[in-house]
């Protein structure tokens, strides 16, 4: 599993996700670890790096 920190789009505090490595583009929704809002999260690796992450907020 890979840690990535980033900054909510909705508390705007600093959080971290573990990202999984063995799935080249992922794209899902989890909510803040602060607010609990959801985040919709677009993932991206190449042979085991990062190369592409996106948080947006999910407007309620």
């Amino acid at each position: 599993m890979y840690e990535h920190f980033f900054q909510c789009p909705h508390c705007f505090q600093e959080i971290s996700m573990l990202l999984d490595p063995s799935v080249s583009r992922q794209e899902y929704i989890e909510d803040c670890e602060v607010c609990c809002n959801p985040i919709e999260l677009q993932v991206e690796f190449e042979e085991g790096e990062l190369v592409y992450f996106e948080a947006n907020s999910i407007e309620q």
